[in-house]
This record gives C-alpha cells, sequence and structure tokens, in this order.
C-alpha cells in the first residue's frame, strides 16, 4: 500500500468555526470536482469528513480531520494518481487557506 499525501492547514478560528467553513464550501467543491470525477461521496462523523470518490476508474479515499487550530487532511490514492500529488497538495493547501482564513461573514 502507498503512503497517504497529508495535507495540513493551520487556522485561528476554533474547531467549530472550521467544520462550519469547510461544511458550507461544499457544495463550492463538489462543483468544481464534479466534472471530473465518476462517483462522489461524502459524509460527516462528528468532526470527520470521510469521502470517496472514483477519478479515471480509481478510487480515491481520504478523510478531512477538523481540530482546534490545524485541518488535516489524508488521501489515499492508487499509484497512477501519487504522480500528481505534488500539484494536488499545493491546491488543496491554497485552496484550504482561502476557505479557513477569510473573515467571517455577519449573520
Amino acid at each position: 500500500m502507498t503512503e497517504p499525501l497529508v495535507v495540513t492547514i493551520s487556522h485561528r478560528l476554533g474547531r467549530a468555526e472550521a467544520k462550519r467553513r469547510i461544511a458550507a464550501g461544499l457544495d463550492q467543491i463538489r462543483a468544481a470536482i464534479l466534472p471530473f470525477v465518476g462517483t462522489l461521496e461524502l459524509g460527516w462523523q462528528g468532526d470527520r469528513l470521510v469521502f470517496h470518490v472514483t477519478a479515471l476508474r480509481q478510487r480515491i479515499e481520504g478523510v478531512i480531520e477538523v481540530e482546534d487550530e490545524i485541518v488535516r487532511i489524508e488521501i489515499m490514492a492508487p499509484l497512477l494518481l501519487r504522480l500528481l500529488a505534488g500539484r494536488v497538495a499545493g491546491r488543496i493547501r491554497r485552496e484550504g487557506a482561502r476557505l479557513l482564513q477569510k473573515p467571517a461573514t455577519e449573520g
């Protein structure tokens, strides 16, 4: 089995606000990747978002763990898709930081 791709993103939001922002951003994430995937399943288990994606007939599994000061993303992908790991990690870091660092909306 290959090593997982692990990305961590620091934040100062606290666990509940970080989880709320990730949950709110799921529709955008889903819309961005849906044209490139066959299936996408995701669901919350407490403060963990578990996901399964099928792309290019390959299954990708992962977990997003929301903690008080970091979000830890772990992705298990087949070797073929691991060749893109550097690009994927960079994009996850950029988009995750954008989601977790934007000002809170008033409501």
